[in-house]
């Protein structure tokens, strides 16, 4: 940790003059996108109404890169809100996580998450319109692909959601795509992303969900530690190799530098651009393959048991990268046990 924060002192800023309005920018995904954004030399505005994530983020991202983002507590269903921060801090461009993002959750609370995923969007791209702001990044989901016809998933797969979660995400790519079509100008990434896990190296942000979480690694994380008694697996009966889910899990530092460089393509871009691409790792673990990976990282048993599926599931996921590496220059190079280590390192490591 020492040595670490001997790197925060002597981080410089790149000195890029654009500033980016990020949504949900202290949530999981969110916050380590700010760092990576920081380091690169963006200045930061993180707007987040503090449903699933905590104030402190904005410290933490603070010590790591050595720059305070801006912080707004307020919702992007709000147009007053919305008005008032694009007044204030007149952003080039806006990431777009502010959402929420659970499966199961989604189908017992459809209403809910078309209401923040679906409106919370149109909202905020309503407000970008109104302040002349055409550059988006959005937060999508390999959720859009529904049960994969073939692996690895191309980005020209059909769009097919099995859930309610996956269904606002698909909606808005298509709000995304009707307003590219109408109005020249916007400079839109559609990021489909797979399943994010890890923390930032430092120790100092990662994933802690408030309540039971809904997503493999913190839960496995909180077994570790001792805060729960058991994982659960839902499901070993499907069609992979130990007959647990098998999806393509991604660092989520790997993650955060692929928006930048999104940002980066749609920034330098000529004229009016619609990208869609997939960011993932191109293989995929199962569910029990992490559990083992976490064992090591921790040095303690994992206990387990099986369970019923959770509607909405699917056997298998993974991403066909090559879009991603030869538009973004965007490959993940950080390993299962580099996720476990450090989403381990966090864990011990967090103060709340």
């Amino acid at each position: 940790m020492l040595r670490f924060q001997h790197e925060i002192n002597n981080w410089e800023v790149n000195q890029v003059a654009s500033t980016v309005l990020v949504t949900g920018g202290t949530g999981f995904i969110g916050s380590h996108t700010t760092v990576a954004l920081q380091k690169a030399g963006y200045r930061v505005v993180i707007l987040d109404n503090l449903h699933n994530s905590h104030a402190y983020v904005v410290d933490n991202i603070a010590k790591i890169t050595g720059v305070r983002p801006a912080f707004v507590q307020g919702d992007v269903r709000d147009p007053q809100v919305l008005a008032s921060t694009f007044r204030q801090y007149t952003p080039d461009a806006v990431l777009h996580f502010a959402g929420m993002k659970a499966v199961g959750e989604s189908t017992a609370l459809p209403l809910v998450y078309y209401d923040n995923n679906v409106h919370g969007s149109v909202t905020m791209l309503q407000a970008m319109q109104a302040a002349n702001v055409r550059t988006f990044v959005f937060s999508s989901s390999a959720t859009v692909y529904g049960d994969p016809q073939q692996l690895p998933i191309p980005e020209s797969h059909r769009r097919e959601a099995t859930n309610p979660y996956g269904h606002t995400k698909l909606v808005v790519e298509d709000v995304l795509a009707n307003l590219w079509e109408s109005e020249p100008g916007w400079r839109i990434a559609r990021l489909r992303y797979f399943n994010p896990v890890g923390a930032h190296p430092s120790g100092l942000i990662g994933e802690a969900p408030q309540g039971i979480p809904n997503n493999l690694m913190p839960y496995v994380a909180q077994v570790a530690v001792g805060q729960r008694d058991k994982v659960r697996v839902f499901g070993n009966d499907y069609d992979t190799p130990d007959g647990t889910g098998v999806r393509d899990y991604i660092h989520v530092m790997d993650l955060a530098e692929g928006h930048v460089r999104a940002l980066e393509y749609c920034r330098d871009c000529d004229s009016s651009e619609l990208l869609t691409v997939n960011l993932g790792t191109g293989q995929g673990n199962s569910v029990l393959e992490m559990i083992r990976a976490f064992e090591q990282a921790s040095s303690r048993p994992i206990p387990y048991e099986i369970v019923d599926r959770r509607p909405g599931d699917i056997a298998a996921c993974w991403a066909d990268t090559q879009l991603a590496e030869k538009t973004l220059g965007c490959r993940a190079t950080r390993t299962i046990q580099d996720m476990c280590d450090d989403a381990w390192r966090w864990q011990t490591s967090r103060v709340e």
